[in-house]
């Protein structure tokens, strides 16, 4: 931690007001949350709030990063077709949950219109993820498993891009026969070419 950092000398009231952001968007939605409703449930002042986050989306997106913990990390078991659909069954899991869902939805929303949340955002959850995919991407190329025709960049949109759509835009609920479904329709034209 910096000598500058605002959190500094205050971790019971950081946990407290991540808590409160939490409960309260579970309660009321986004939209109706508020750094005053934040800072009353987590008995704090709201200059305290304000020292650490410059708006209700900043608190917003530290309190749902500070609590997905599930692991969406890639296995290696040799089959890249096997580990993404382990992968992302977890994030289908994850984010498709009572619990996170609409949180996460919010949170998208928020980054819509909120430059700082949309870099964040990228950079603490999307790229991170994103880095991941094309890791394990690569590695599967180097094995002959996937075509080197193919931009990894591209090949990590076409397999996310349908989750996010569903998720975000379509309601209801997705089960992983939608995953495997991606699974095929990718892998029918990113394998290899016989020689």
């Amino acid at each position: 931690m910096s000598a500058a950092d605002p959190s500094r000398g205050m971790p019971d009231r950081t946990d407290a007001v991540l808590r409160a952001t939490l409960e309260l968007a579970r309660e009321v939605g986004y939209a109706r949350l508020s750094i005053e409703g934040i800072a009353a449930r987590a008995g704090v002042g709201k200059h305290t709030v304000y020292r650490r986050w410059p708006s209700k989306g900043a608190v917003f997106l530290d309190a749902l990063l500070s609590t997905l913990k599930a692991d969406l990390s890639y296995p290696d078991t040799g089959d890249i077709v096997a580990d993404l659909r382990t992968q992302m069954n977890a994030a289908r899991t994850l984010l498709g949950s009572d619990s996170y869902g609409p949180l996460y939805a919010a949170l998208v929303g928020e980054a819509q219109h909120d430059p700082a949340i949309t870099q964040a955002v990228y950079e603490r959850w999307i790229k991170p993820l994103s880095d991941g995919t094309r890791e394990r991407l690569r590695k599967a190329r180097e094995q002959g498993q996937l075509s080197a025709e193919h931009d990894l960049d591209t090949i990590v949109a076409l397999l996310y891009g349908p989750l996010y759509y569903r998720f975000l835009l379509i309601p209801g609920d997705y089960d992983a026969a939608f995953v495997d479904a991606i699974l095929h329709a990718a892998f029918t034209g990113l394998s290899p070419k016989p020689e």
